[in-house]
């Protein structure tokens, strides 16, 4: 069996270096690279649970700063979806000429804010991307991109997230490709609840082991 690969890396776009986590479990063909909400960061403990629960399922994660220190110290940048967008095509493009993760197949995981960048990235690389999965998601952020995103798209809310809900409702009547909404009974918008954020990495692992 092959060795698992974990590893740190600096990723240089647009001439600026971005702190990136690869763990690529031996044996694996999927890649599924996180998206974090605003005010986050490639450390937030909820992703790098999903992400290790990923792995147990051979998928490979990259959890990435989407911006550097300086930028996420400005409010407005946080919730800059096109620069977030931006970031997060430039680094797929990036893991495409990568020899460890160029064969792989690439998928995307966005929290909160960070799933309208991944949706928003999806749309644009079309074919690229063979899933994404929507945690506790703004989609409706995504704009007017969401019809023209073609990768399999799994939105998981929380059932106590009334409002968020709503919005997921929204965006999922948008979209026109393989699409599923899952709502967790008992769980708030952070998945805090005992054992629900363990429901969120099942049916992600679920989704990407399917499609990746």
């Amino acid at each position: 069996m092959e060795n698992d690969i974990k590893t740190g890396l600096s990723l240089r776009i647009n001439n600026i270096n971005l702190k990136a986590d690869l763990v690529i479990p031996g044996g694996s063909t999927g890649l599924v690279i996180f998206s974090h909400g605003s005010g986050s960061s490639r450390l937030s403990k909820r992703n790098v649970f999903v992400a290790s629960r990923l792995q147990e399922q051979k998928l490979a994660t990259l959890l990435f700063d989407l911006l550097t220190e300086e930028e996420d110290m400005i409010y407005e940048t946080r919730f800059d979806i096109d620069l977030l967008t931006q970031r997060l095509v430039a680094v797929t493009r990036e893991l495409n000429k990568n020899p460890q993760t160029r064969d792989l197949k690439k998928g995307f995981f966005g929290a909160s804010t960070g799933a309208a960048s991944a949706l928003r990235a999806a749309a644009e690389l079309g074919e690229e991307i063979q899933a994404v999965v929507s945690r506790g998601g703004r989609p409706d952020m995504a704009g007017n991109t969401l019809d023209k995103v073609l990768a399999p798209t799994l939105l998981i809310v929380g059932g106590d997230d009334e409002v968020v809900i709503q919005l997921n409702k929204q965006a999922y009547a948008l979209l026109n490709c393989e699409k599923k909404l899952e709502i967790v009974p008992g769980a708030s918008h952070l998945f805090e609840e005992p054992g629900t954020l363990e429901e969120v990495a099942r049916l992600s692992a679920n989704w990407f082991a399917n499609h990746l």
